[in-house]
Order: C-alpha cells, then structure tokens, then sequence
C-alpha cells in the first residue's frame, strides 16, 4: 500500500471511521497519481476505485503494484456488490466540501452506511506539506512562468489589447513545458487593474497605464501563481507611492515567511500598514499552492495558523482604488526551516513595457 494510503487510514482509525469515499479529483490524484474519472473507496479490507470502463487503461497505467488498489468498471457492478463495500464498517468519511446533497443521499442509500461522517478536509490537510518531489514540480512550474514573464516584457506594446496578451501567455505555457494554465489568466490594465480578479478584455493599452498580470501554470499537476504589475511607456508619478507601499510590504512579508511564523500576526501587520497610508487589503494576503492553485492555509488576519517547514505558499498584497487603478505583486514562496524562499524570481521593480 503506497504511504499516503497508509497514512490516511492511519487518520481514519484515530477518528474512528472504518473507510472513506473520496471523490475529490485533485485529492484522488494525490493519493494515487490517478487523474481520471472516478471514485476511491477505503473499505475496511481493500481499497476500491470505480470508474468508467472508457478510462480504466489510463487507471491501469498510473497505478503500480504497491499502490493495493483494485479497479472496478461501475457498469459491472451489482447492487449487492455496492452494498457490500462497506459492510461491518460503522463510520465512513466522506468529503463534505465536495459533495451535494443529493449526492450524499444517493451514496447512504447505495452503499447502506449506517453513519457517513464529515472528514473536514482531512485530506486536504494532509497535502499541506510537499515532498521533494512536489517541490520540485512547482519549482519547474515557477521557472517556466519566470520564462514567461521575460518574454513579454519585450512581447507587451502599446496598441495590444488584453486579450492577446492572455493568449500569448497561454501559447508560451503550452509550447515551453507546461501541462497548461493553473488558473484563468488576468491581464488587466488601466482601471480595469483595480478590480483583483478582472477578466482580460478588449481594452488596448495604452500610455502609462498599469498592467496587471496574474499567471500560472501547471507542470506534472502542479501549480505556480505569480502576478506582476507592470507600465507601459512611462510610470505616472500618482502611482508610484501605491506601487512603493505594495513592493515593501510583499519584501517584507518574504522576510517573515518561515516555519513557525504565524499567519495571522504577519497579515494584521500588512492591514496595520496599510490603512496608516489609507488603504486596505481587500483579499487574503496568500494562500496554500499545490495541486490545487488555491490550497490550505490561507494567510488573513482570521486564519490563526503557524506554517511549517516544507509548505509552499503565495505573498500577494494589492492594493485596488476603485475605477482609477490597482497594484498587485505576487510570489509562490517554499517555507524553510529558517527563511523562505522565492520560487517566482522574475523581477518587481518599475518595469517599463510597450517601449518600441
């Protein structure tokens, strides 16, 4: 049985449940590397995953030996096979988050669990701290976005719209490595930059505007996020205050970043900040990146939480002034023992583009 199997069931027996059904995707694939349609079951003996016939050669084929885990095609499965999974199995998690309510009852009455008990993302947990081998693919997709960005500071003129520059983000991706976007891309410039999650439109840049650029990839399922605020032309001098605050802030939160530091004093101290110069943080100042772009823990002044060592999270303070513009700098950053490190390296002072 692979280690986070094992490790799993290990929680499970500590909450007393005797199984588990997971259908999270994304919580499937970091137990079993399976990135297909279907459902897990820990069963007391076994453990089971049910998937559609079309998709059980792609099953087959991330598994190994010491994974232990049978495959089923559902169509081949009785209504006695369904209500024997569980049998003898009092308690069964299963992932409340990602479940309706109508799929909750269908699966009581498929399965005859006596009691199906809420994990509270017991798994979820679980994949807060990254092995070497998850560090090392988000660093791959770091280094290609770093790439990215190199290319359109020379890419990015006066005249563009949005939209083609979104494009171009997701070509570079596509055609330097990755598996494709982590997230839908933000290219939003002017007063479009201080809504934090605008959608790229048909907008031409133009002189002196701030571009926004938030951008991810994902390389072998996992995700980067970085986000840069750039001008074209020339740097309005109104800006450069906002731009100075927001920079200062994410250097000094990269300085804080590290195991044992608490979250929620290190964003009050951003907030503290920031309305002393009459601005606020309308957005979590990060969060928890993986194989998921937005992962636990998210770092806001309500989240009491103390990172640990080999966790990778976002520095991301913005600060957005209604209908005029807004500033945003973001970096995925690895949580070491004794100072982070930044994953994102591509540059963050005033970047001119647009120039011929």
């Amino acid at each position: 049985m692979n280690d986070r199997i094992r490790l799993l069931r290990e929680k499970l027996k500590n909450l007393d449940l005797q199984g588990m059904i997971i259908t999270n995707p994304v919580n499937i694939r970091y137990l079993t590397n399976i990135n297909a349609e279907g459902v897990l079951l820990l069963t007391r003996r076994e453990n089971i995953y049910i998937t559609d016939g079309r998709y059980m050669e792609a099953v087959k084929s991330a598994l190994t030996i010491d994974d232990e885990i049978v495959t089923c095609d559902f169509k081949e499965l009785s209504k006695e096979d369904y209500e024997n999974f569980f049998i003898f199995c009092e308690n069964v998690g299963f992932e409340e988050a990602n479940l309706t309510y109508a799929q909750y009852k269908e699966y009581m009455h498929k399965y005859k669990i006596n009691n199906l008990a809420e994990t509270e993302g017991l798994i979820e947990k679980m994949r807060i701290i990254k092995t070497e081998e998850e560090i090392e693919c988000v660093k791959k997709a770091c280094k290609i976005t770093d790439d990215c960005f190199e290319y359109l500071k020379d890419f990015i003129k006066i005249g563009m719209t949005e939209k083609e520059i979104a494009f171009e983000i997701y070509k570079f991706f596509l055609t330097n490595g990755a598996d494709g976007l982590a997230f839908d891309t933000i290219v939003a410039s002017g007063p479009n930059s201080s809504m934090p999650h605008a959608v790229p439109t048909d907008r031409k840049i133009e002189a002196g505007d701030p571009i926004t650029i938030d951008m991810g990839c994902t390389y072998n399922g996992y995700c980067s996020d970085m986000t840069r605020t750039v001008f074209a032309g020339h740097v309005p001098p109104h800006m450069k205050p906002v731009y100075e605050l927001v920079l200062n802030n994410q250097k000094r939160v990269l300085e804080e970043l590290r195991a044992g530091a608490n979250i929620k004093l290190i964003s009050k101290s951003v907030d503290s900040e920031f309305k002393l110069h009459g601005a606020q943080m309308v957005h979590s100042l990060g969060h928890g990146v993986g194989l998921d772009i937005h992962e636990y823990p998210f770092i806001n002044s309500k989240h009491d939480f103390v990172l640990r060592e080999n966790m990778i999270v976002t520095d991301e303070p913005g600060i957005y002034i209604t209908g005029r513009f807004g500033v945003r700098i973001e970096d995925t950053i690895f949580v070491g023992k004794q100072e982070a490190q930044s994953l994102t390296t591509s540059e963050k002072g005033y970047i001119i583009v647009g120039q011929e």
